[in-house]
This record gives structure tokens, C-alpha cells and sequence, in this order.
């Protein structure tokens, strides 16, 4: 009889002003995380997205590769000038991003992690978020394409050697963005130009598809768009922003969302039932429903299924994110005070509280939900807080200086249910806080975290709305330069 492979321990990167070390993930028999991997000198760290692979930025030309099984170094590159650098999906590929003097110079190169082999060269002369990472590639690496000049060009993602075996001619494409599980389809982004309208549309990819879109959704008002597929890549969320609200409500400018299906059985405008503008948005892991936090504070929090209907209201509250459990069913919304909510019962289980938080995440296992104050967003009360899935404080450490928390990405399939969230929570009472070991006697399926803004401080300088939008996405790239 053959013996179901256990679930993987939890693991999680830590990274401060001397390096990172890698901490095992909880459950902790002593209260405390152990060190898989001692304090190793980098200026960034990064895993790949299927957590194989994990890789190390030593200086401005020594970038490292782990392998995450053994803990060990397996390959490191010589690459001088880093401005960026990130692995593929699977951590097949390394690509990386240099200084260049001449379009002759060709800055991009993909590497393979496996020999240490470049496998393909191009020119690219500035990174923004639209851009990098150059070449994108699905989940399972069987597609990889890159927006070019009035185009996309498809790859071979085995074969590089092939160079382009596809080319999308979309005249003005400003952003594209693949679909990721599976690599089914594509999204254009054109911006708006002589009093044509922007728009995004879909694409099929694949060689022998059509050049004429499955969907398309035009909008003026339009400074930038985000783009983002659900799991299934059936669904498109487009988050449109304008840098100027014209009814003068907002000095942040406005914003709208849109859905598009790539069956055609929906193109238009989310119906939110609140005036303001889209804090966040998220899909579940499962790609069935998205939940939306909208509106002029006190925000709203609203979820809807794939077809774009309401399936709950959350109420109003000082909310700005939201963060689904990887089992599909809980959320989370920092910084501040937060609500955990059960949406298949329509039940809040529990609150607590994260103050100064920068940054959340769910583990892995849908068991932990880790929020962390990091530099050099915040300067002081640096600090890791991991918490039960029903808002209890299970573990708090504080640290002179944080840089980077996050936890080692593992297979959603690996991980069993959670026993615990599938029991009633009938006993559980609202704004209940459990000390550590304690846990939750009853707790429902799964939970949604919100939150409040923590208490006023000082103002800082004055920056403009463009200023902070410019910040916001170069901290998005993989930059070498330590924070």
C-alpha cells in the first residue's frame, strides 16, 4: 500500500542589513524557529514562484542560485552592472537586467540555473513594472513571450535556440500580460491616443491562433492599467487608473475596474455599489471569485463569483488590501486591526491586531498568516508577527532593522486540509484573542483579515500622487540595491 507523502515543513526567508538566514516555519515545539540556513551576505533574495529554486544577489555582479531541498548552492553567475534579476516560474531560467551604453548592447540575457549556459540575448532600454520582467513565462514554463515594438513575440520555452516562433502584431502596445495556469491566452494593453479610446483585448496564443481578439474592453481616462488572470485563465480583472479624478472627489485621481471572460459571456464594468477608488483587488487561489475593497474610506469589501455577481458584503471599514488563504477561502486586509471572516458562512471569526504592517502573506499550508513591519517603509518597530488562521498571535519577534519577510512558496496540493476550519464556529466570539499554543477550539472554513489604519503620525514631506506612483513600481522590481 503505498504511503501518501507527508506535508512539507514551512520555511521562511529573513533578510535584514547583514544578509538573510532561512527560519523554519511554525509549528515550533519550543516557542522559537530554528535556522535551516545561517546568515548569508546578499543585497536581495528571491524564491521562485514553484519554490524549488531560490536566488541570492551577493553584489553588482555575483548573483547565486540555491537549490531549496538541500539548502545548498548550486550555481552562481557573473553578471556585471545588475540593475535587476529574477527566476522563471520553475527556476529553470535566470534573467537578467544591466546597464547598457548602445541599443548594440544587448543587456537582457536568459540564463539556464541548470548549466549556467545564456540561452538567449536582448536590448531593453529602461525597466519599468510594464517591462520587466522582459520575457514572461507561464506557470508550468510551456510558454514564454515578450512585448516588442507595435508586437509579442512568442517562444519555445524548451528551446530558445529556436529564437521567435510566433509574432502578435498589435500596433501601440504599451503592456502585456501572459496568463499563468495555464498559458492559454494573453492580454494587450494599447493606450489611448488622437481621441481613440484605450483598450485591452485577449489573445489565444499559439501559432496557429488568430490575430483578431477573443475579448476586447475599451475605456478612456486611462494613465495605466493592472492586468490580472485567474487561475484557469478564464477571467481578466482590469484595473484602470486615471491620474486625474475629473469630478474633483479624489486628489489620487480615479479609478475603475473591469472583467473580461475569454468565452465573451462577459465584458464590462464591476458593479461596486460604492463611489471611490479600488484599494485592492485579489482572485482566490482557486480563480472562482475575486474580492474587491472600493469606495471613499471608510472602504467597502465585496466579493463576487466568476460571473461578476455579488456573493458577499463585508461591510465598511477602513480597509486598503486583501489577501485571499491559499485554500480559497480566507482573506486579508493591513495594516492595523484585523477581521478574519468565514465567506462560504458569512461569519466573522475572529479580530486582532498588526500595526505598521508593510507587508502579509498566508503560508503555504492556509494554517499561518504572517504580517512584518520592514525597512525602509518604516524605519522603527521593525518586526515579524505570524498569526493563527483565526487571528490568534501564535509568534512576534522584533528585530534593530527588517528588510525582507516571506515565506517559501510550496504546492498548494501538498498540504492537506485544516482540520480545524471545517468544524462550526458557533463558540468562537468576535474580537477574541487567544495567547499563544491556545488556538481555536471551532473554527468554519476559512477566514478573511481586514483592516484598520493604525493611529496618526507625523506627516511626512509632500510627494506627489506621480512621485508615489513612480516609488510604488521600481520596489515592485528585483533591484539589487539593499534597502
Amino acid at each position: 500500500m503505498a504511503v501518501a507523502d507527508p506535508s512539507p515543513s514551512l520555511e521562511i526567508l529573513v533578510r535584514g542589513p547583514e544578509g538573510f538566514t532561512l527560519w523554519t516555519g511554525p509549528p515550533y515545539s519550543n516557542g522559537q524557529p530554528s535556522i535551516k540556513l545561517e546568515r548569508i551576505p546578499c543585497t536581495n533574495a528571491k524564491f521562485s514562484e514553484d519554490g524549488s529554486k531560490l536566488m541570492v544577489i551577493k553584489s553588482e555582479s555575483i548573483i547565486c542560485i540555491y537549490d531549496c531541498k538541500s539548502s545548498k548552492e548550486i550555481r552562481s553567475f557573473e553578471v556585471p552592472n545588475i540593475l535587476a534579476a529574477t527566476l522563471s516560474p520553475r527556476g529553470t531560467y535566470l534573467q537578467t537586467f544591466q546597464k547598457s551604453s548602445s541599443p548594440q548592447e544587448k543587456n537582457v540575457i536568459l540564463w539556464k540555473t541548470q548549466t549556467g549556459d545564456s540561452v538567449y540575448h536582448l536590448f531593453q532600454k529602461n525597466m519599468m513594472k510594464t517591462t520587466w520582467p522582459s520575457i514572461q513565462f507561464s506557470s508550468d514554463e510551456a510558454i514564454a513571450c515578450r512585448m516588442a515594438t507595435n508586437e509579442i513575440q512568442f517562444f519555445d520555452a524548451r528551446d530558445f535556440s529556436k529564437g521567435i516562433i510566433n509574432r502578435l502584431r498589435i500596433p501601440g502596445v504599451t503592456a502585456v500580460e501572459l496568463s499563468k495556469c495555464p498559458g492559454s491566452h494573453v492580454a494587450a494593453y494599447v493606450p489611448e491616443s488622437k481621441g481613440i479610446p484605450a483598450s485591452v483585448q485577449v489573445f489565444v496564443c499559439g501559432k496557429d491562433s488568430q490575430s483578431q481578439p477573443v475579448a476586447r474592453r475599451s475605456f478612456f481616462r486611462c494613465s495605466t492599467v493592472q492586468l490580472k488572470w485567474n487561475s484557469g485563465s478564464t477571467g481578466l480583472l482590469i484595473l484602470v487608473q486615471s491620474d486625474v479624478d475629473k469630478t474633483n472627489q479624489s486628489y489620487y485621481g480615479e479609478s475603475k475596474l473591469n472583467y473580461l471572460t475569454t468565452d465573451g459571456t462577459h465584458e464590462g464594468v464591476v458593479p461596486l455599489r460604492k463611489e471611490g477608488p479600488v484599494h485592492d483587488v485579489q482572485w482566490s487561489c482557486s480563480g472562482s471569485e475575486f474580492a474587491v475593497v472600493y469606495g471613499f474610506m471608510p472602504a467597502s469589501a465585496t466579493v463576487f463569483d466568476k460571473k461578476c455577481k455579488p456573493l458577499l458584503e463585508l461591510g465598511s471599514g477602513p480597509y486598503n488590501t486583501i489577501r485571499w488563504n491559499p485554500k480559497g477561502k480566507c482573506f486579508g486586509n493591513l495594516p492595523g486591526d484585523m477581521a478574519f471572516w468565514d465567506y462560504m458562512e458569512k461569519k466573522q471569526l475572529g479580530t486582532t491586531k498588526a500595526e505598521w504592517s508593510v507587508t502579509s502573506e498566508w503560508s503555504p499550508d492556509g494554517r499561518y498568516f504572517m504580517t512584518a513591519t520592514t525597512a525602509p517603509r518604516l524605519q522603527v518597530d521593525n518586526g515579524i508577527k505570524i498569526f493563527h488562521h483565526n487571528g490568534s498571535l501564535y509568534f512576534k519577534k522584533m528585530f534593530d532593522k527588517l528588510y525582507q519577510v516571506e515565506w517559501k512558496p510550496e504546492s498548494l496540493e501538498r498540504f492537506g486540509d485544516i482540520a480545524e476550519l471545517v468544524k462550526s464556529v458557533d463558540s468562537l466570539k468576535i474580537g477574541e484573542t487567544k495567547t499563544q499554543g491556545q488556538g481555536s477550539k471551532s473554527l468554519q472554513a476559512s477566514a478573511k483579515a481586514t483592516s484598520v489604519n493604525p493611529p496618526t503620525q507625523k506627516p511626512a514631506a509632500y510627494r506627489p500622487p506621480h512621485a508615489k506612483k513612480a516609488e510604488a513600481i521600481q520596489a515592485e522590481c528585483d533591484a539589487i540595491e539593499s534597502p
